[in-house]
């Protein structure tokens, strides 16, 4: 088998992932307790619950609705069912949708619509018990890894993140993006100042417009909260690993996106709808832009940290890369990869390879540092008031 065929499971309608997870999910935190009856009785189901559902309006309903339906609809799930209250903002059958594939099975459970606890947990487990066995025979199946879809991230940076981990990453993004897949550059704000560098890689004028757009709004937005991220570094943690500036780390940033031409800017928790390098808008707070990128369909994520890191995510591997070697021996049950032996010699080349490999493992079932410890960070990125 070739690097250019992994193997997953067919979803229908050409689309695979590469997990076959069964989901537990809240469309609203009054269901949370819920949920987590439901799902702790089976070791093998992801439970995710979340803080919002309610009292939520316009564009903010909207993009939690989006989220949650992502998450619900990932390439990477099975089997799904979502737990709603019956009065909320946000239903379950809001998130449910009506999208039904011959690979994946959807189901909701509305609480007040049942009644009686005993009956909504004896339902819920019914209904999970439907869901895995419909997901234990799915089988895995060879396809093109043209089809994946891999999101980028870095946290917890530090001077050699530009250096080390995050041009090796590009070298990957760029290999990706010649068979075919489609590559996730996120952290918008974490582009602040790299103009220039990425002018000339936006052949698309709208695309170039609506990104440079979108930076300069958060620009704005960090002036009206008095503060100014140019020519400033925004978490306290970059600043003591040695980064200077946001702008010394948009550049170390979006050179994990490689070389190649960025072909669309969509906004958060939003499918692509073309392949090669796409720019996601999400913020630079990890978890939120992690969410925000598998919502949006990423098969598994890359992502490289100065300082480390446990973060993952419920329903997608993220593959954890360190930018120096001190950095993964302290913190080596989380990592997965060292791209700090680049410092000593070790050619960026074979750190790229090495990464690529993992990816295809990754792709074949194999687990990263993330899954094995049970990290499954979910955090959705909220852009009005709860009322």
């Amino acid at each position: 088998m070739t690097d250019s065929v992994v193997t997953g499971y067919d979803r229908g309608a050409d689309v695979f992932g590469i997990r076959n997870h069964i989901v537990v999910m809240s469309s609203v935190s009054c269901a949370n307790s819920i949920v987590e009856q439901i799902g702790r009785q089976y070791p093998d189901v992801v439970m995710i619950t979340h803080q919002h559902g309610c009292t939520q309006m316009g564009d903010d309903r909207e993009q939690v609705r989006r989220t949650l339906s992502g998450i619900c609809h990932h390439p990477n799930v099975a089997g799904v069912l979502v737990v709603g209250l019956g009065c909320e903002t946000i239903s379950a059958y809001d998130v449910a949708g009506a999208r039904q594939t011959e690979g994946r099975l959807v189901k909701t459970l509305v609480l007040q619509e049942v009644g009686d606890r005993g009956r909504i947990l004896n339902t819920g487990r019914d209904i999970v018990a439907e869901l895995r066995a419909f997901a234990s025979t799915l089988k895995r199946v060879a396809f093109d890894a043209g089809h994946l879809t891999v999101g980028l991230e870095c946290g917890g940076s530090d001077p050699f993140s530009g250096i080390t981990a995050n041009p090796a990453v590009g070298l990957v993004s760029d290999r990706l993006v010649e068979l075919g897949a489609t590559v996730m550059l996120a952290e918008t704000p974490e582009m602040i100042g790299a103009e220039p560098a990425l002018k000339d890689r936006i052949p698309d004028e709208a695309v170039r417009r609506r990104l440079f757009a979108r930076i300069d709004e958060y620009i704005e937005a960090a002036r009206r909260a008095g503060g100014d991220l140019r020519g400033a570094n925004p978490t306290p943690g970059n600043i003591r690993a040695g980064l200077s500036t946001i702008e010394e780390k948009s550049l170390g940033c979006i050179i994990k996106g490689g070389h190649s031409d960025i072909v669309e800017f969509v906004e958060y928790a939003h499918r692509p709808t073309r392949r090669g390098l796409v720019v996601v808008d999400t913020p630079g707070n990890d978890a939120e832009s992690v969410t925000g990128m598998v919502a949006g369909g990423a098969h598994l994520v890359l992502f490289t940290t100065g300082v480390g890191t446990p973060l993952g995510s419920p329903v997608a591997p993220v593959v954890k890369i360190s930018t120096n070697t001190r950095t993964y021996e302290h913190m080596r049950d989380f990592i997965d990869i060292d791209a700090g032996t680049i410092i000593t010699g070790r050619p960026m080349a074979a750190v790229a390879q090495e990464i690529f490999d993992v990816v295809v493992r990754t792709c074949h079932g194999t687990s990263t540092a993330a899954e094995a410890n049970g990290c499954r960070e979910f955090a959705i990125n909220r852009i009005g008031t709860t009322f």
